[in-house]
């Protein structure tokens, strides 16, 4: 794709149809592909008017366009890294009508001819064939993929631009939703700092292939069941003296199989708990608990675990750890919408393979 162009939605999400949106789209569309095709105006003429049509549906979602070819207009559209937006994009994109003039893609394509690529970003050069990366081995979290990108003029002033610059030209090099995927930690150094031997960047998709192929290989077929596991609760007093209550699967902390469900979910129930010590009264106690047991039963036997909840101060957060991302997605937004009357929720999904973001619980276990 040629010229880039995108845009972010800022306006609250009225859950508008996806089917709407592209009955609106075919009406404009010969018009929207003769602004992209003529690059003139692109950001009055067509942004400005898709902006508002695609906030309606979702927060937080971006889109690109340029033309595909000739004769055919690109319109992608990206969570921009933002996990729990993925399935919701996909689906999107797979509802879309055939259209001659145009192609729909969902997320960030990776670019076939990689050599003939870079981009320039804050005045700096990102090119494969000057650029070079080397993995970090962890000895006791061996299924990390902990990735260390070199490039030429890193420095720990420009380190934010340079990392920016970075992200964007791995997404077009190995696709955005591969980046999300294959890479667990990234970070961004020069040649004189580095502290292992450099490995061609142009290499660096063939060795994601190789550890994605052996972590596929070894956890696969693993399952752990639940059903005589032990639940320990936990209680403390925060910092504004109002108590801290946890549920917690303390089997599953000691499962030397985390890595198998990487992708960790954290749901965020806002309730009013002024009046009862931060804590939820009955009705809305009760109300959680549905809520958890409903979201749990739309779920897959396997696949999917339940480490546990705290509740404290107005907030109850609920943990699940799970194989992969789409299906825990797609049901808790269909139940935030059966519940947006009664409950305020969130959730946020993020990859932890260690599961490192609980340890907190580890040092109460001992």
């Amino acid at each position: 794709m040629g010229f880039l162009n995108n845009i972010f939605g800022k306006k609250e999400n009225k859950k508008d149809g996806v089917q709407d949106f592209w009955d609106w789209f075919i009406k404009n569309e010969q018009t929207f592909f003769q602004i992209v095709k003529s690059g003139e105006q692109i950001d009055q003429n067509f942004f400005s008017k898709l902006s508002p049509k695609i906030d309606a549906l979702r927060k937080e979602l971006y889109f690109l366009t340029g033309m595909y070819n000739d004769e055919t207009a690109e319109l992608v559209i990206t969570p921009d890294g933002v996990i729990k937006n993925i399935a919701f994009v996909e689906h999107l994109i797979a509802s879309a009508p055939s259209l001659p003039h145009w192609k729909f893609t969902a997320l960030k394509p990776a670019i076939a001819d990689m050599e003939k690529f870079k981009i320039t970003m804050y005045g700096f050069s990102f090119d494969i064939k000057d650029m070079f990366f080397y993995p970090i081995q962890h000895k006791y979290q061996p299924d990390e993929v902990d990735i260390v990108i070199v490039h030429p003029d890193y420095t720990e002033e420009n380190k934010a631009n340079i990392a920016h610059g970075i992200e964007i030209f791995l997404d077009n090099y190995i696709g955005e939703l591969n980046s999300i995927i294959a890479i667990d930690n990234l970070n961004v150094t020069s040649t004189d700092l580095a502290t292992e031997e450099l490995i061609p960047l142009v290499k660096l998709k063939d060795y994601l292939i190789w550890r994605e192929k052996e972590f596929v290989e070894k956890y696969t077929d693993l399952r752990h069941n639940t059903t005589d596991d032990t639940y320990t609760a936990f209680e403390g007093i925060l910092e504004n003296d109002l108590p801290i209550l946890a549920i917690i699967n303390t089997t599953l902390l000691d499962w030397d199989g985390k890595a198998s469900h990487p992708w960790i979910v954290t749901l965020k129930i806002n309730y009013d708990g002024t009046a009862t010590n931060g804590m939820p009264d009955q009705e809305t106690y009760d109300l959680m608990d549905k809520f958890e047991e409903e979201l749990m039963n739309n779920l897959p036997d396997v696949g999917f675990l339940n480490i546990g909840r705290e509740t404290a101060d107005s907030l109850r957060e609920i943990y699940l750890a799970c194989k992969e991302f789409r299906k825990i997605s797609m049901t808790i937004d269909q139940l935030i919408e059966q519940y947006k009357e009664k409950l305020q929720i969130d959730y946020s999904i993020y990859k932890d393979k260690y599961w490192k973001s609980f340890e907190r619980f580890y040092t109460q276990i001992e």
